[in-house]
């Protein structure tokens, strides 16, 4: 990955929809050869996808949830069955193995303080690979980025 790549980069992390007559003005370079860029940081998989940021409060996703996860074993099928567990669930939107006192960081969004309850009591708790969850509920956020500094 070279200065230009970087510069193409940056802008789509920007704004994805910068157009190829608008990257080449950024990159300093012609149209097609940032077309050909573009294709190829999408093929290697530096680009993963495009999307759109939401206003997660207009969307009716106004609390965010920490919850830090001990699983009741750490052996491979129910490690395996927590991971299908959380990628089935919409309000998780990461999850983290993590090294230290929990074993998994989950950031939950959900509408309010009920919905978490609901998440929490009908479907988190009765995961049986889960031994305990602590719950930390964001207050503000103060830093939140999307793009990597190239």
């Amino acid at each position: 990955m070279d200065e230009i790549d970087k510069k193409i980069l940056t802008a789509l992390q920007q704004d994805a929809r910068t157009t190829h007559k608008e990257l080449s003005a950024i990159a300093g370079i012609s149209t097609t050869p940032v077309y050909e860029r573009v294709k190829r940081l999408e093929r290697e998989g530096v680009i993963k996808r495009y999307v759109a940021l939401l206003d997660k409060k207009k969307v009716g996703k106004a609390l965010t949830v920490i919850s830090m996860v001990t699983l009741k074993s750490h052996k491979k099928d129910v490690i395996d069955k927590f991971h299908e567990h959380v990628l089935a669930m919409p309000e998780v939107m990461e999850c983290y193995h993590m090294a230290g006192n929990y074993d998994y960081m989950l950031k939950v969004l959900v509408n309010d303080m009920e919905e978490y309850q609901k998440l929490l009591v009908e479907d988190l708790a009765r995961t049986e690979a889960i031994a305990n969850i602590q719950s930390m509920f964001v207050m503000g956020e103060v830093k939140q980025e999307t793009a990597y500094n190239l």
